[in-house]
């Protein structure tokens, strides 16, 4: 019997369990995403649903009472009696003015912590200056602090400095630099070949300027990629500008649309401007995350992070 002869089973055995195995990765992965997705789906059937007939129609799969007033309520452009009709608290909401503070912070915290935070790493991985490796390690601790821990600190500080009810005052806590970022930036300028900042330094070069014009450029995709999830953090912030905010002047998106969850004395909850507030609130950082996550992948591998 030639070899050509023994070998074809097996090798038709083993294309047979590849194939199985790959239809058992696939159905798993689907189950994963149909568990990842379908709180967004119900969110969506939630908020295209009417107060009124979400009792009645709790088992339906699909919206009852087909209504887009929810949304219009989120926007402000519904009238209060209408949507008291509708089930809603009837309070008014500056939608935009909300989004504009969202936006304001949520860059000034972005732009400020990745570029201290990169200034740290670099001083971290590059710079040899006695007890480095100590206050490292020391600042990585931070990691393991809850953030809820910091809340009263931070607003003692920030009320004594006369920032309370002020965009700045929301900003200011996680504007300087985090734990993380530190750590995920210091991983790739340890990978920078140190090469190229020694034959910088011999062509006159000074550390700073290594750093602004070597480093920086170089580590163009891990910053966008911390600045990505810095912005995407801040903008998910809730329980800081719920504190430190009083006003509508500094009140940002998250905050703001917290108006549904009030009661009216004839109904419960505005659950469906809820869920359409929260799908608001969601759908940029989803599209924005979705556009990059392929960067976020390539960035955290190649930074070493396992």
């Amino acid at each position: 019997m030639s070899t050509a002869a023994i070998t074809a089973p097996v090798r038709a055995n083993e294309h047979r369990r590849l194939a199985w195995g790959r239809i058992l990765a696939w159905v798993v992965m689907g189950v994963i995403m149909l568990i990842t997705l379908f709180p967004l789906y119900w969110i969506l059937r939630t908020a295209l649903s009417s107060n009124s007939s979400l009792y009645g129609g709790a088992t339906s799969w699909l919206p009852t009472d087909w209504n887009t007033g929810s949304f219009a309520r989120v926007f402000g452009i519904q009238a209060g009696e209408e949507a008291l009709a509708e089930g809603g608290s009837g309070q008014s909401i500056d939608f935009w003015r909300y989004l504009g503070n969202s936006i304001v912070v949520a860059t000034l915290v972005t732009v400020g912590q990745v570029f201290f935070s990169a200034c740290a790493a670099y001083a971290f991985s590059r710079l040899k200056w006695k007890g480095r490796d100590l206050v490292y390690g020391l600042f990585l601790g931070g990691l393991m602090v809850p953030a809820i821990f910091t809340f009263l600190p931070n607003f003692v500080l920030i009320k004594q400095l006369g920032l309370i009810d002020t965009l700045l005052g929301i900003s200011l806590p996680t504007m300087l630099m985090t734990p993380f970022a530190v750590f995920f930036l210091r991983q790739f300028f340890m990978n920078v070949p140190v090469e190229l900042e020694e034959a910088a330094l011999l062509d006159g070069s000074s550390k700073i300027g290594n750093f602004f014009r070597l480093i920086l450029p170089m580590s163009a995709a891990p910053m966008a990629t911390i600045s990505l999830l810095t912005f995407i953090s801040s903008w998910n912030d809730y329980f800081w500008p719920l504190m430190v905010s009083y006003s509508e002047n500094s009140r940002v998106l998250t905050v703001g649309l917290g108006v549904f969850r009030s009661q009216t004395p004839s109904t419960g909850p505005d659950w469906a401007g809820l869920m359409a507030a929260a799908l608001v609130a969601a759908v940029p950082m989803l599209v924005l995350f979705a556009l990059s996550a392929k960067r976020i992948v390539n960035s955290i591998g190649f930074s070493g992070i396992k």
